[in-house]
C-alpha cells in the first residue's frame, strides 16, 4: 500500500526534533566544559603569579651577589645580612602546593531522550612533591663567574647548560642555511643572520617563528649576510657581501632599509657591533691574501664616516667578531691568531687572552663574542667545539657547552639567556 507524501513528512518531523535538541544539548555540554577550562586556568595563573613574584625576589638577591663579587670581598661582606636575610625567608617555606584543576568529566546518560549526558567537575588526585632543601648562601672560594640566568659556579669546570635548539638547514620559513650572526632585542626577538638564503629571520626566544626579510641593499640586489647588530633605537645594522661588493646596511624591524654605506671589498667575512652609548657601528675587516692577513676594526659614525680605526699595531690576523661591554670596551675575536684583543672605548689596547690550543684557556680559531651584563666574556671557542667564559680580565671561568659541532656567533638575551648558533648543524641554540 503506498503511502501519501503527508503521511511521509509527519513520520520524519520526531527525528527533525531529537537533531535541533542534539545541537542545544551538544552546545551546552560546550559551555560546561569551557566554563570549567576558564576556572582551571585562573587557578594555575594565580599560583604561577604568586611563584614567579618568590623566584624574581631570589634572582635578584643573586643578582646582587654577583655584582658585589665582581667588586670585591668587602662589598659581598656588606651585603652579607641583606643576602642572609632574604635567603633565610626561603629556607622554612613549604614547596608550592598542586594546583587543584577540576577536570571536566562527561558522562553519557542511558536515557533514550535528547539528551546526550552531563558534564562532572571532579579533583584529581595529588601527585606528592619531595620537600625543596633548605636555600644555602655560599661564598665561593674559587674563582666566580656566572652568566645571568645559567646559574652558579664554583672552580674551574665544565658547566653544561640544558639547551632548547631550533632551525636546520633548508630554505624554507624557519630553515636556516649557515647562520652567521645573531643578536638579541630588548623585546627579546632573536634576530639570525641567515647567509645563504640571503634574509634575516626573526624568532622568540622560545624558537618561535616571527617573520623574516630579504637583506637588500637597493632595489631587488640582496646580500648575503655576515654579521647582525642592534643599535639603540631598536633598528638593525647587517654587514655582508654582494658579488661585486660589501655593505653595511641598516634595516627597521620589519626589513625596510633605513640607510647604508659602502665597505671595501675583500675575500674575508666580517663581524658588526654599535657602541649605543656613542652610536657609533663597529665592523670588522681583514684585507690581504690566506698567506699573509692584516685585520682591523672600523669605527662608523650611521652615516658612513670613518671615526677612527682600532687594532693595526696588534698584528690582527682575521678579526671577525666584535662587541662592546657595558663599559664601552671593545673585544674582539682573532680567528686567526686564536685570541681576543681587549680595547679601551678610545681605541687604546689594554690587553689580550688566549692562544692555540684545546686546554682550559686556549682558544682555537675563536669566533663569536659577547658579554654578559657582569662583564665575563663569552667566546665561541669554534676549533675546539664549545662555547667558553672568561672573566673580565681573561681569566678562564668555565665552558658553557662543550657538545656544539661548529658553534659560530652568540648573543645574551637582556633577559639573561645565551643565543648561541651553530653552522655545522645550521641551527640556533638556546641556553
Amino acid at each position: 500500500m503506498k503511502r501519501n507524501s503527508r503521511e511521509i513528512t509527519a513520520s520524519f518531523r520526531p527525528t527533525t526534533k531529537w537533531f535541533r535538541n542534539s545541537q542545544r544539548e551538544k552546545k551546552h555540554l560546550l559551555s560546561e566544559s569551557q566554563q570549567s577550562q576558564r576556572q582551571n586556568l585562573d587557578r594555575i595563573q594565580t599560583e604561577r603569579d604568586r611563584v614567579l613574584a618568590d623566584v624574581n625576589e631570589l634572582s635578584a638577591a643573586c643578582d646582587r651577589a654577583e655584582q658585589e663579587l665582581q667588586q670585591g670581598w668587602v662589598e659581598i661582606l656588606s651585603q652579607q645580612t641583606a643576602l642572609t636575610e632574604v635567603v633565610g625567608k626561603y629556607r622554612g617555606k613549604a614547596a608550592p602546593t598542586p594546583v587543584q584543576t577540576q577536570p571536566a568529566v562527561f558522562q553519557p546518560t542511558d536515557t533514550p531522550v535528547p539528551v546526550l549526558g552531563h558534564v562532572m567537575v571532579q579533583s584529581l588526585p595529588s601527585a606528592p612533591i619531595p620537600a625543596a632543601p633548605a636555600p644555602i648562601l655560599a661564598v665561593p672560594v674559587a674563582s666566580y663567574g656566572a652568566a645571568r640566568g645559567t646559574g652558579h659556579y664554583h672552580g674551574n669546570q665544565t658547566h653544561q647548560l640544558q639547551r632548547m635548539t631550533f632551525g636546520g638547514l633548508g630554505s624554507e620559513t624557519g630553515q636556516i642555511n649557515c647562520p652567521y650572526g645573531v643578536t638579541v632585542s630588548d623585546e627579546g626577538e632573536v634576530f639570525v643572520a641567515d647567509r645563504w638564503n640571503q634574509r634575516n629571520q626573526v624568532f622568540t626566544l622560545q624558537g618561535t617563528f616571527v617573520r623574516q626579510f630579504p637583506t637588500v641593499v637597493s632595489g631587488e640586489e640582496k646580500m648575503k649576510p655576515h654579521d647582525v647588530a642592534i643599535d639603540e633605537e631598536g633598528n638593525l645594522w647587517v654587514v655582508g657581501e654582494t658579488d661585486f661588493a660589501h655593505f653595511a646596511v641598516q634595516y627597521n624591524k620589519q626589513g625596510r632599509v633605513l640607510g647604508k654605506f659602502d665597505l671595501q671589498k675583500t675575500g674575508w667575512c666580517r663581524g658588526v657591533a654599535v657602541d649605543t652609548r656613542r652610536n657609533h657601528i663597529l665592523i670588522t675587516q681583514t684585507t690581504g691574501d690566506l698567506f699573509n692577513p692584516h685585520g682591523e676594526v672600523l669605527v662608523f659614525r650611521p652615516d658612513g664616516t670613518l671615526v677612527r680605526t682600532v687594532g693595526q699595531q696588534q698584528g690582527m690576523k682575521y678579526p671577525w667578531y666584535v662587541t662592546v661591554d657595558e663599559e664601552g670596551k671593545i673585544l674582539v675575536s682573532d680567528c686567526g691568531n686564536h685570541c681576543v684583543y681587549v680595547y679601551k672605548e678610545d681605541g687604546q689596547f689594554l690587553f689580550q687572552f688566549g692562544s692555540s690550543g684545546s686546554g682550559e684557556g686556549p682558544l682555537k680559531h675563536p669566533h663569536g663574542i659577547c658579554t654578559d651584563r657582569a662583564g665575563n666574556i663569552i667566546v665561541a671557542n669554534y676549533g675546539n667545539r664549545r662555547v667558553e667564559m672568561f672573566d673580565k680580565t681573561g681569566k678562564f671561568l668555565k665552558r658553557i657547552a662543550t657538545d656544539m659541532m661548529e658553534p659560530q656567533a652568540v648573543a645574551m638575551a637582556p633577559q639573561g639567556q645565551l643565543v648561541v648558533t651553530d653552522i655545522k648543524e645550521h641551527k640556533v641554540s638556546i641556553l
